[in-house]
């Protein structure tokens, strides 16, 4: 089903506004309530998930009725379904906002209710994330209600909700150094190497033989599973395991990959983030990705960083503390991350897309064992873009008061809608337009023309090349993406 679903629903919500208050509780008695509600007349993101539900068409002839069950055509009875919010991090890197961050909880609320009416009370529901490795992630429960709701199915039904941090480390962060990691539980379940090879997008540039940089000061072990026709990824075994993968993820944009929704989202799944190549060390000219070209300043700053940067694995205090006081006088010099292009963050990387579709590749196909199948894994999808991020994303941009939500059985066929959405044309990234490749572990069994969106607002409704967002709901790109991705 999830490979020819190329429908996809799209629910406008006026007052683009969530709930305070955790658990979340619907804003009214619903008939197909399992939970006794205490109503939230606030909360009326968990109606427009129920709208954009009933927009897709599911259980047409029950809606209305107590025995609505909307997703009982992808989650049946004894399922073991995972639940992927964006848990990105706690906080905006400047400020202590998070509501145009990470996934709210009013949307993880209403899907934890609709899957538990297709369980029948019978199996099992995680919630699960691996976030940034800086991210404080009891900041992250509290403000999604996870305790609140855990409690809440607990009273009620006897039903334990687990919720899961996919991380096998916790990285402390010191003006802008990492200096120290300490371990974590990460997946109860283990993790699974899982190599792609000749199946990965990277294994069309291998002959480049490209020097990648991952998530961590360590090149070597990023490399170690990148080259010679090697592409391996740690995957966590509960997300490969489970029989149904709902992905709930947040709008928006990204400094490496231009939007971060579905696809990006599964970075989330990954235990070892050092093993994901972010960008190719150098410019074009050398087919590296890291920086537009070559300056004087950018060949100083990989001599000088890239050496440092080895010497911080010695875990030395006192270099440790030296980068500290020198990282902000090298940004005063040559600008700071978010001002200045570097690291790949620009629409000329060539990298961190191809990481993206390995992961989808894998999650959706890819076996506990390491092999892999024909057909992929069950799949849902339900997008918050009531109020989305723009600029630079994804921590550290301005709130964009988007107004909607997107649902559909695809990821890449939701991306694609959500992206027009935001007024970026999917033929200008390579995450996208290039997802659509035929290959034996496709993303999707139809073309982008054929995409057809459901909505109860006329501008959204029509195939997706009729859609046209007016200009005040365009989001602003990442600089480094600027006049290169709108439509």
């Amino acid at each position: 089903m999830m490979l020819t679903q190329h429908r996809v629903a799209v629910y406008h919500q006026d007052t683009p506004r969530y709930s305070t208050t955790p658990p979340y509780h619907p804003p009214a008695a619903y008939p197909e309530c399992a939970i006794v509600p205490e109503l939230d007349a606030s909360n009326q993101v968990y109606h427009a998930v129920r709208e954009a539900l009933h927009l897709y068409g599911l259980d047409a002839a029950h809606f209305g009725e107590a025995s609505w069950n909307p997703l009982g055509g992808v989650v049946q009875p004894g399922d073991t379904v995972l639940l992927k919010p964006n848990m990105l991090t706690h906080a905006h890197r400047y400020n202590d906002d998070w509501d145009y961050v990470i996934t709210h909880g009013s949307v993880l609320r209403a899907m934890v209710d609709y899957v538990y009416i297709a369980l029948q009370g019978q199996g099992t529901i995680i919630i699960a994330d691996g976030p940034q490795t800086s991210a404080h992630m009891d900041g992250v429960k509290q403000r999604l209600g996870i305790e609140a709701l855990q409690d809440l199915y607990w009273r009620q039904k006897r039903f334990e909700l687990v919720f899961l941090d996919l991380r096998d480390e916790f990285w402390i962060e010191k003006d802008g150094v990492y200096t120290d990691r300490v371990p974590l539980r990460g997946d109860p379940r283990g993790n699974v190497c899982i190599n792609l090879g000749k199946d990965s997008f990277f294994a069309e540039v291998d002959a480049l033989h490209r020097r990648y940089y991952g998530a961590f000061y360590d090149i070597d072990e990023t490399n170690d599973h990148h080259s010679d026709g090697l592409h391996e990824y740690m995957i966590s075994r509960t997300a490969l395991e489970a029989d149904v993968f709902i992905s709930l993820p947040k709008v928006k944009t990204h400094r490496k990959v231009g939007v971060t929704l579905n696809l990006k989202g599964l970075v989330g799944i990954n235990s070892n983030k050092n093993w994901l190549p972010h960008y190719a060390i150098g410019t074009p000219g050398d087919h590296g990705d890291q920086f537009p070209h070559q300056t004087m300043s950018h060949r100083l700053e990989n001599t000088l960083v890239i050496k440092a940067k080895r010497l911080l694995l010695k875990h030395n205090p006192l270099l440790k503390l030296a980068a500290r006081k020198l990282k902000g006088v090298w940004y005063g010099l040559l600008g700071n991350t978010d001002e200045v292009v570097r690291s790949g963050n620009w629409y000329g990387n060539d990298t961190c897309w191809r990481m993206v579709l390995d992961l989808n590749r894998i999650l959706l196909y890819a076996n506990p064992d390491g092999t892999f199948r024909s057909t992929p894994k069950r799949y849902f999808s339900v997008i918050d873009g009531i109020l989305g991020m723009e600029g630079n994303g994804p921590i550290a941009g301005t709130p964009k008061a988007a107004g909607f939500l997107v649902a559909g059985y695809n990821p890449l066929a939701t991306d694609l809608v959500c992206t027009t959405l935001m007024g970026f044309d999917y033929r200008k990234l390579p995450m996208l337009y290039r997802a659509f490749d035929p290959h034996r572990y496709s993303l999707a069994a139809f073309a982008p023309e054929e995409i057809t969106v459901l909505s109860n607002y006329p501008g959204y409704a029509g195939p997706l090349s009729t859609i046209v967002p007016e200009p005040s709901q365009r989001f602003a790109p990442h600089f480094g993406w600027v006049g290169q991705v709108e439509l």
